[in-house]
């Protein structure tokens, strides 16, 4: 069962609106910090404007891959292109960690050939007001990206509000070399924030990678399992084999439900139905919903408060537990 959100497509304009504006800016800001670089010759500005290029890059990336993401399942990607999201975001954490080992070679090799600074109140100027700005972005981005359930803005956002953190040190370190003309403090201040941004490129490349791999993420799985546990119907004996994985916008789901064996096939398909519609509609998300049926083998009796059985071989004693590692097992005779 497929639902789609009234506004899916309006959504989906919004955020590649919301995308176009941020890569736009990027492309500003990072003017900006090539100029203060080209003004004050600083290295540890120059780590700045190459952390930007970046952004550049994957503002753009990013803008692809929701265009991307956006495509109708076809015969080849019957699953949608939602993954290009996740792509885009990983190939954003190897840019940044080829950044910051130009950023690390580019310190070593001022320390042993210093050269000169110059105008660098100006360019403390510029990066401080480009910080501002990237804050603001990721502020900006990571709202949208919350509210439209997409993983490259949030990620995006993410990197840019961490971008404003590294100036604010930037800054201060270049205020100190500003007040104390110790040259070699701006070699130190780029290696400093060469290793941060490695570090911060090793982050985004796992969480990314964790998606692409469909690891499960058990906070959302345990969100679908409080709504049907809230409103489960004393028919369904358990639920399990609970299996998640989100594409772009879309939630696609599959999990079996116990029901008692002798009901027949349409009474079955009835009670599968509702759950289907219980989980569609607390959830304004595209959701793809495969359910598959078993009876109960007579082994749920103790489970089960159907009380016109006509083979219940013990009496009522619990509801079964919906305890998460149960919750998506696979073998429901293991569960009893």
């Amino acid at each position: 069962m497929n639902k789609q959100s009234p506004t899916h497509k309006s959504k989906t304009q919004v955020k590649f609106k919301v995308q176009k504006i941020i890569a736009l800016s990027l492309f500003i800001i990072f003017a900006g910090k090539l100029v203060a670089y080209f003004l004050t010759n600083s290295v540890g500005i120059l780590t700045d404007a190459l952390e930007s290029t970046v952004n550049v890059a994957t503002g753009f990336i990013t803008l692809y891959s929701i265009y991307v993401a956006t495509k109708p399942q076809d015969e080849n990607h019957p699953y949608g292109h939602g993954k290009a999201e996740f792509l885009s975001a990983s190939v954003e954490g190897f840019l940044i960690i080829i950044a910051g080992i130009i950023i690390i070679y580019e310190a070593v090799k001022r320390l042993f050939l210093p050269a000169e600074i110059l105008q660098l109140d100006i360019g403390i100027v510029i990066v401080a007001v480009a910080g501002l700005f990237n804050y603001l972005l990721g502020w900006y981005s990571i709202r949208t990206g919350k509210k439209h359930k997409s993983i490259a803005l949030i990620s995006g956002g993410k990197h840019l509000q961490s971008d404003t953190y590294s100036s604010i040190g930037l800054v201060a370190g270049l205020l100190i070399l500003y007040f104390t003309g110790e040259v070699w403090l701006d070699s130190l201040i780029a290696l400093i924030f060469g290793t941060i941004i490695i570090i911060t490129g090793i982050r985004i490349l796992k969480e990314t990678t964790s998606h692409l791999m469909d690891e499960a993420d058990f906070e959302l799985i345990k969100q679908f399992r409080n709504v049907i546990k809230e409103h489960k119907s004393d028919t369904w004996i358990d639920i399990h084999n609970f299996k998640l994985v989100k594409y772009g916008n879309a939630y696609h789901i599959n999990c079996d439900l116990v029901l008692p064996y002798f009901l027949n096939l349409a009474q079955a398909h009835e009670e599968g139905e509702k759950l289907k519609k219980l989980v569609v509609d607390s959830f304004s998300e595209e959701i793809i919903f495969n359910l598959h049926i078993d009876e109960c083998f007579k082994l749920y009796c103790k489970n089960c408060k159907q009380e016109n059985c006509p083979a219940r071989q013990e009496k009522f004693i619990e509801e079964a537990d919906f305890d998460l590692k149960k919750f998506i097992n696979e073998k429901p005779e293991e569960k009893v």
